[in-house]
């Protein structure tokens, strides 16, 4: 397993896809070792150790992030017999994709919408629940974590969301830079609910920690991604409105399954794209203050 930069520990898109191989391993007996790349270059580096390795050899080179995809191309073609998962990327060598990888990718557009049509109503009316009240202002607010298309398929999925709910709601948006820089997260949210944002929605992996500090600092809202993080991170529930669940974990166990099953062939050389109808992503409210939120705002949570 390599993971994406950030690491495990994020209580989001790493976490998720480590609960996947946890559940394999529970279930099926097998075992695996994890990578955390500090930079880009480690991340090529360390698919061709565990591509190359022979004492265990490894039946499935797991990368996790987009920014795995142009080291996995470079480690399938150079190793053909090692079979890889590439989650949020595609793997291809001229535009063909590589028949030793499996490529998962999901419609986070989707998700991102359901939140934006709960944001978008939340924040023209006057609405309070745990630590978190909305301003007279009918502003929003996302935060990115670099300033890459995939980031920018939540922030534009978000921002339709909130449009299709109330076109006159302002939509303030921030790319972080990273995705384990909590304080820039935080200094970004106090920033725009400074200005009036009353929610803020975020896809930058554990600089949202700081998000949700912020939220809780100002008395405002925020909604988390990739896990329910209501769940995942209870210290902030009270601030935590929904989440938007990407099934990253639905990836990496399907596909061991796939493996253990002798399946897997039957996944590499595709592309399998995850949204709401399978089951990929999808919206929850807040465990502890999700059920304050007035039955009437309109949503697309169920």
């Amino acid at each position: 397993m390599v993971y994406a930069l950030g690491g495990l520990g994020d209580d989001s898109f790493n976490d998720m896809a480590h609960a996947g191989v946890r559940r394999a391993s529970e279930e099926f007996g097998i075992s695996f070792e994890n990578a955390e790349p500090s930079s880009p270059d480690e991340i090529e580096q360390f698919q061709a150790e565990f591509a190359t390795a022979t004492d265990p050899a490894y039946d499935l080179v797991c990368g996790i992030g987009f920014a795995q995809t142009d080291g996995m191309v470079a480690n399938a073609a150079a190793h053909p017999d090692q079979q890889f998962l590439q989650v949020d990327g595609v793997a291809t060598d001229d535009g063909a994709l590589l028949s030793n990888v499996a490529n998962f990718v999901f419609r986070e557009h989707q998700g991102s919408f359901q939140v934006g049509h709960l944001a978008g109503p939340l924040t023209t009316r006057e609405f309070s629940a745990g630590a978190g009240e909305t301003t007279d202002d009918p502003a929003v607010g996302f935060v990115g974590g670099v300033d890459a298309p995939l980031i920018e398929k939540f922030e534009a999925g978000f921002r339709a969301g909130d449009a299709h709910a109330d076109e006159d709601v302002e939509v303030k948006s921030a790319y972080a830079g990273g995705f384990a820089d909590p304080e820039t997260g935080r200094e970004l949210a106090a920033g725009m609910y400074d200005e009036g944002a009353d929610i803020i929605y975020y896809a930058a992996g554990g600089t949202g920690i700081g998000i949700f500090r912020a939220a809780q600092e100002y008395g405002r809202f925020a909604i988390g991604v990739d896990n329910d993080q209501s769940v995942s991170v209870p210290e902030y529930s009270d601030v935590i409105l929904a989440s938007m669940v990407k099934q990253v974990d639905t990836a990496v166990f399907r596909s061991i399954t796939s493996l253990v099953e002798g399946k897997l062939k039957f996944r590499v050389g595709t592309v399998n794209a995850l949204g709401l109808l399978e089951g990929g992503v999808r919206a929850v409210y807040g465990d502890r203050i999700g059920p304050a939120i007035p039955d009437e705002v309109p949503s697309t949570l169920s």
